[in-house]
C-alpha cells in the first residue's frame, strides 16, 4: 500500500470505506438532532401546549414528554406561578427593602368619585394562569387587556361610591368587588386566568387637598372613638338599672303579695267572728268589747277614772301594777 494519501483516496476500497463513515456520522447526528428535538421538559410549575403547524393538538403535564420534531412546537405556561400587575406605582428593586416609583403610572391611579371628587387610588391585582390554551389562543394580549380591565373596573366602582368612602369604611368592600369584576370579565372574554386576590395598597387624597383629607379623617376615627366610648358606658349603666328595675319589681311584688295575705287573713278572722256572733250575739258583743278594752287601756297611761260627785276614785296606775305583777 502506497503511503501518499491522495493514491490512497483513489483506492476504492478506501473511498468505499470514507463513504459509510461519513454516512453513519450523518445518520448519528441525525439520529441525535431528530432526538433532542423529539423530547422536552416541562417545568413543576407549567404545562406545554403543543401546536402542529401553529394550530393547537394537546396540553401535556410537567415531566419528559414527546413531540414530532421539525411539525410539531410545544410553548410552556406557567400555570402554577402567581403573577402580579401593579397600579399607580412600579417595583423597582424587589427584595428586603423594596423601592417602588409612580413615573408614568400617575395617570392611572387618580379617579373621579360619586361626588365629583379626586382619588389617588393604588393598588395590586394577584392572578394565575388557569387554562393554557385560552391564555394563548383566545386573547392576543392578556397582560394589556386585564390593565385595561383592571383600570376600567376600578374607575367604575369608585365613580359609585363618595370620597368618604373610598378613603375610609369602603376600602375593603372596593376590594372585595373589584376581585368579583375583574373575574366575570376575564371569564367573559375566555382569557383563562383566575384572579387570586386584589389588594389596594393605598388610597390618598390628591396632594394639593391632602391636609383637608387627614384632617377629615382625624375627625371620623374620633367620631368612631366617641361612639365606641358611649357604647361602653351603655353597656356600664344600663344592665345595672334593669337589675335594679327588676329587684324593685320583685319587692313590691312581695310587698303586694304579704298585703294581700294579710287581708285574706283578716278577713278570714271577721268571718269566724261573725259565725260566732250569729250564734251568741250577746256574749260574742261582750267578749269583743272587753278584748278591745283589754288591748287599749294599757296604752292610755296613767288615767283616774271618777264619777260626777269625784266619789270612788279608781287609780287604773294601780290595776296596770298589778296587771304587770301577775305576767310576770
Amino acid at each position: 500500500m502506497s503511503d501518499n494519501p491522495f493514491e490512497q483516496f483513489n483506492n476504492p476500497e478506501v473511498r468505499e470505506k470514507i463513504s459509510k463513515n461519513i454516512r453513519l456520522i450523518v445518520l448519528i447526528v441525525l439520529a441525535l438532532v431528530l432526538a433532542l428535538g423529539s423530547f422536552f421538559q416541562v417545568g413543576t410549575e407549567e404545562v406545554g401546549v403543543i401546536t402542529r403547524f401553529g394550530k393547537y393538538t394537546r396540553t401535556v403535564e410537567s415531566g419528559l414528554n414527546f413531540k414530532v420534531p421539525f411539525v410539531e412546537r410545544v410553548r410552556k405556561v406557567a400555570v402554577e406561578r402567581q403573577q402580579k400587575l401593579e397600579f399607580g406605582f412600579r417595583t423597582t428593586s424587589p427584595g428586603v427593602n423594596t423601592s417602588y416609583t409612580r413615573d408614568g403610572a400617575r395617570d392611572e391611579s387618580l379617579m373621579l368619585t360619586g361626588d365629583l371628587n379626586l382619588a389617588d387610588v393604588e393598588w395590586v391585582v394577584q392572578y394565575r394562569i388557569s387554562d393554557a390554551y385560552e391564555y394563548l389562543f383566545k386573547v392576543r394580549n392578556v397582560e394589556s387587556t386585564m390593565r385595561d380591565i383592571s383600570e376600567a373596573a376600578m374607575r367604575q366602582i369608585v365613580g359609585d361610591r363618595t370620597v368618604n368612602e373610598v378613603l375610609t369604611v369602603g376600602r375593603s368592600e372596593i376590594g372585595g368587588r373589584l376581585e368579583e369584576l375583574i373575574q366575570e370579565i376575564c371569564t367573559s372574554y375566555s382569557m383563562g386566568v383566575k384572579i387570586e386576590q386584589v389588594v389596594l395598597q393605598d388610597v390618598n387624597p390628591p396632594d394639593p387637598v391632602k391636609a383637608a383629607f387627614n384632617a377629615v379623617n382625624e375627625a371620623q376615627q374620633e367620631k368612631e372613638t366617641l361612639i365606641n366610648q358611649a357604647k361602653s358606658e351603655y353597656n356600664k349603666v344600663i344592665p345595672k338599672a334593669r337589675g335594679q328595675a327588676e329587684e324593685t319589681i320583685q319587692k313590691a311584688e312581695g310587698y303586694a303579695t304579704e298585703r294581700v295575705n294579710l287581708a285574706k287573713g283578716e278577713v278570714d278572722r271577721f268571718k269566724s267572728l261573725y259565725a260566732e256572733y250569729l250564734k251568741a250575739p250577746d256574749v260574742t258583743k261582750k267578749r269583743i268589747y272587753l278584748e278591745t278594752m283589754a288591748d287599749i287601756m294599757p296604752r292610755l297611761g296613767n288615767v283616774i277614772i271618777t264619777d260626777e260627785d269625784g266619789n270612788n276614785v279608781l287609780p287604773l296606775l294601780q290595776m296596770q301594777m298589778n296587771k304587770a305583777g301577775n305576767n310576770e
